[in-house]
C-alpha cells in the first residue's frame, strides 16, 4: 500500500509541477505580446498541453491501483524449503478430520512424494528422518492436491503464515492443520517422542516381562507377565494378563482391562509416571523411562521392585515397505493423535465455493 502511495503521490506531484511551470509561461507571454490573434492560438495550445497532462496524471493512477505483485516464491519451493514439517495437532481448527494428517507426527514433501513419520518407534532414525512414503503430491498456484494410498484423494489450500509456518485448508471438511518447518539437523526428535510417548506403547501388540531385579518386596503386579496399551477410543485402555512365555501376542488370554495414565516429572522430560488402574486391588504406580525402541523399564516405588518390558509385535501404523519401496504389509488400526485443546469452529473462507 505505501509503496502505491508513493507512485500516485510522485506521478501527481510531476503533473502539478507541470501546470505551475505552464501558468508561469503564459504570464511572461501575457506581458511581452498584444497581439490578440497569436495570443488566441498560444492560450489554445498551452489549454491541449494542461490537458494532456492532466490525463497522463490520471492514467498512472489507475496502473498504479491494479498493481498486483508477483510471488517471489512458488508452493512447491516453499513446501520443499523446509525438510520436516510438524503438525501441531493441537492447533487444528474446524470439526473435520483428514485421517493421514490425524496420524502423522512429521510430513515431508520430496519431489512428488510425500513422507510421514507416523510411528515414533524408529522415530528420527526411519527413512533417515523422513519417515515412509505414505502418497504422492501436485502443487500448483496455492492448492496442493495429495493421492494417498489408503486415504485416497485429498485437497488442500496452502497459506503462508509466516517464515515457518504454513495452514493446510481443506474445503472439503472445512478444517485446517497448521504444520511448522524444520531441517533434520535442528528438528529435536527426542522431545516429540517422549512428549507423545502414550503413543509410542501402543505401538506393540504386547508388551512381555522379561526380567525383575532381586532388590524389592513381593507384591500383586509380580504376577502379571503381559501389558497392552490400545490404540483409539479414549487412547486410555490398557489390558494385562498372567500367561507365561506364549510366542504369538494373538494368542494371549488377556485377564484384566482398565484405565491407565501417562503423567511428566518435573525437571526431566526423559522420565515419565504410568498408573495403571486395577479396580480390585487398587492403582499400581511406576517411573517410566525408555531403554530404546523396543524396551521400556518400570520402576515401582511402594515396593522397590523394577521391571523391564520388550515389545512384542510391532505395528506400523500405514504401511510397510521393502527395499524395492513395495508395500509388504498394510495396517489399519485405528491409531490417531487426539486433539487436547478445545476444537473451534474455523475462520476460513472456502474460496472453492
Amino acid at each position: 500500500m505505501l509503496q502505491k502511495y508513493a507512485k500516485f503521490e510522485s506521478s501527481f506531484l510531476l503533473g502539478l509541477n507541470m501546470r505551475l511551470f505552464l501558468a508561469r509561461v503564459l504570464k511572461i507571454i501575457l506581458q511581452i505580446t498584444q497581439n490578440d490573434g497569436i495570443m488566441e492560438r498560444i492560450k489554445l495550445l498551452l489549454v491541449l498541453v494542461l490537458s494532456a497532462s492532466m490525463l497522463t496524471a490520471c492514467y498512472t493512477e489507475d496502473l498504479v491501483d491494479n498493481y498486483q505483485p508477483e510471488p517471489t516464491i512458488s508452493l512447491n519451493q516453499l513446501l520443499r524449503s523446509y525438510e520436516l514439517w510438524y503438525v501441531d495437532i493441537n492447533q487444528t481448527l474446524g470439526y473435520g478430520e483428514t485421517p493421514f494428517l490425524q496420524i502423522a507426527f512429521t510430513v515431508s514433501f520430496r519431489n512428488g512424494v510425500l513422507f510421514a513419520n507416523n510411528n515414533l518407534v524408529g522415530f528420527g532414525n526411519q527413512g533417515n528422518g523422513f519417515g515412509i512414503p505414505v502418497a504422492d503430491y501436485e502443487a500448483y498456484g496455492n492448492i496442493l492436491d495429495i493421492y494417498h494410498d489408503i486415504d485416497g484423494y485429498n485437497t488442500f489450500d496452502v497459506y503462508q503464515l509466516d517464515y515457518n509456518t504454513i495452514e493446510l485448508y481443506n474445503p472439503y471438511n472445512d478444517t485446517s492443520y497448521f504444520l511448522h518447518g524444520y531441517q533434520r539437523a535442528t528438528f529435536d526428535y527426542d522431545y516429540v517422542f517422549y512428549d507423545n510417548i502414550h503413543y509410542f506403547l501402543q505401538e506393540y501388540e504386547a508388551w512381555e516381562k522379561t526380567n525383575t531385579s532381586q532388590t524389592g518386596t513381593i507384591n500383586e503386579f509380580d504376577n502379571e507377565n503381559y501389558l497392552q496399551f490400545l490404540a483409539g477410543g479414549n487412547d486410555s485402555t490398557f489390558r494385562s494378563s498372567q500367561d507365561f512365555n506364549i510366542g504369538n501376542p494373538n494368542n494371549i488370554y488377556w485377564d484384566y482391562t482398565g484405565v491407565y495414565g501417562v503423567g511428566d516429572v518435573s525437571g526431566n522430560m526423559y522420565l515419565k509416571t504410568l498408573t495403571l488402574d486395577y479396580d480390585f486391588y487398587g492403582n499400581e504406580f511406576f517411573e517410566l523411562s525408555v531403554i530404546d525402541d523396543q524396551r521400556i523399564r518400570l520402576y515401582h516405588p511402594s515396593s522397590g521392585t523394577t521391571y523391564q518390558f520388550t515389545g512384542r509385535g510391532y505395528i506400523q501404523f500405514m504401511r510397510e515397505s521393502n527395499t524395492k519401496g513395495e508395500i509388504t504389509k498394510t495396517t489399519t488400526a485405528p491409531k490417531k493423535r487426539k486433539q487436547k485443546t478445545v476444537k473451534k469452529d474455523n475462520p476460513r473462507i472456502n474460496e472453492r465455493s
